[in-house]
């Protein structure tokens, strides 16, 4: 909740548009707010969530960093993407233990999961914005559609994950 507050009032006060997928703001306040959100006990299906915005985010601000350097290789935004969502078994590597389980038809952490859903929705959700501002002719359909659409597409994955939980209660997961 605190950076769904933080997101909207930087996108209220930004003061000029700027083409990198999201404000430095938001991404601080994402990653902030993740170590809260487990602090106040939300589930870790909802936190993965938007873990793997908030590194989905973090790789599209690395492919503008290596476009600023004009470092160029076959393949280099798919690369970027990918070891930036993979870095969230640095993040939270003494706080989960693995334990995979059946989930649709893949066998796998049901954290890794819901991290690996929700950087494939951010994604999608940007390029659904493309399209829609395409066929309006190069315009959005209102102010700050950008910020809304995966925003609102990441708030319906974690209402999901809210009611249908993937991981198994806080307090079985934690040694405190």
């Amino acid at each position: 909740m605190f950076a769904l507050i933080v997101f909207f009032i930087s996108a209220i006060y930004s003061s000029q548009a700027l083409a990198n997928p999201a404000c430095a703001v938001c991404t601080v306040a994402v990653a902030a707010s993740l170590e809260i959100a487990h602090y106040l006990g939300v589930d870790d299906s909802v936190v993965g969530v938007w873990a793997g915005a908030f590194l989905a985010l973090l790789g599209y601000w690395m492919i503008v960093w290596f476009d600023k350097k004009n470092w160029r290789f076959a393949g280099r935004d798919f690369w970027l993407i990918v070891l930036s969502v993979a870095m969230i078994g640095f993040m939270y590597i003494n706080k989960l233990e693995y334990s995979p389980r059946p989930i649709l038809i893949f066998f796998m952490d049901p954290f890794l999961f819901s991290v690996i859903l929700g950087a494939v929705v951010l994604i999608l959700a940007n390029h659904f914005y493309q399209w829609m501002k395409q066929k309006n002719g190069g315009h959005a359909h209102f102010p700050f559609e950008k910020v809304a659409v995966p925003v609102l597409s990441l708030i319906c994955l974690s209402v999901y994950f809210y009611y249908y939980p993937l991981c198994n209660p806080v307090e079985e997961l934690y040694n405190f």
